[in-house]
């Protein structure tokens, strides 16, 4: 196959490191992006390989200025852009009346603000390929409530909402762009740790109890790896997958069957 150029958001970490792996292996070049440059870097030497070119960008995703900046930089040094993939995210919630400004608004701007901004930007430089994908990581509870999840609930629903949105357009447009989400459940990432501690506290059980009232709500009984979340990115991302757009797909042991 053609070697690729892909560039991910959220990639020093978790689910979008995942991917970088995941791509890097199958020889494309990945442009891997996130805010702390010292992580990111030392994730860049890490995965860098003889067969493909790893490079890092530092930038607040949430920042339009900042995302412009990213991708003049990204156009020098590789020209163009064959996928991309919006895996930037944070967790939010709590009680709903007692969740401050501060966290909405933050929460909104990292999951939901962030995806349009790298990807209208992307799209005005036109730097997207023909043929190419645009894949944004969004939940399950991007499709049904997540209780004392509001923020991130409605964050993801909206990342779901625009990529259905665009892929429509693009596809309407002759563009040959897909653009699709993808719906994890309950991931094993260092996020999943944070949410255990949040549900922990509300609940007044211990992480291990938390834990394990998560994964009793999982038919398949356990956390998903970010290697099975990625391996849907790597699909999406594949010529076999150039008939599906405008798509929501879920990645969660059976937690939603929509």
């Amino acid at each position: 196959m053609q070697q690729r150029n892909v560039l991910i958001t959220g990639a020093s970490r978790g689910i979008g490191k995942s991917i970088a792996e995941f791509f890097i292996k199958n020889g494309d070049n990945c442009i891997l992006v996130a805010r702390d440059n010292e992580r990111l870097q030392t994730v860049v030497q890490e995965l860098a390989t003889d067969s493909s070119k790893v490079s890092g960008f530092s930038c607040d995703v949430g920042n339009p200025h900042q995302v412009n900046e990213l991708f003049n930089n990204v156009e020098r040094e590789v020209g163009h852009i064959d996928i991309l993939v919006n895996c930037a995210g944070r967790s939010g919630g709590g009680v709903t009346a007692n969740i401050t400004d501060e966290l909405w608004l933050e929460t909104i701007n990292t999951n939901l603000n962030a995806v349009f901004f790298v990807t209208r930007t992307a799209l005005q430089k036109s730097l997207i390929k023909a043929g190419g994908s645009i894949i944004n990581i969004a939940s399950t509870g991007g499709k049904q409530g997540v209780i004392h999840g509001a923020p991130y609930s409605a964050s993801k629903h909206g990342v779901v909402g625009f990529s259905k949105a665009l892929g429509l357009e693009l596809a309407r447009a002759n563009q040959d762009i897909t653009v699709n989400a993808v719906c994890p459940g309950f991931v094993e990432t260092e996020m999943a740790e944070k949410v255990r501690n949040n549900y922990a506290r509300i609940w007044d059980v211990s992480v291990e109890e938390a834990k394990s009232r998560i994964e009793a709500r999982v038919p398949v009984g356990r956390y998903i790896e970010p290697s099975e979340v990625a391996g849907m990115v790597i699909y999406l991302a594949s010529e076999h997958a150039r008939g599906i757009t405008a798509q929501a797909l879920n990645v969660c042991g059976g937690l939603g069957n929509y």
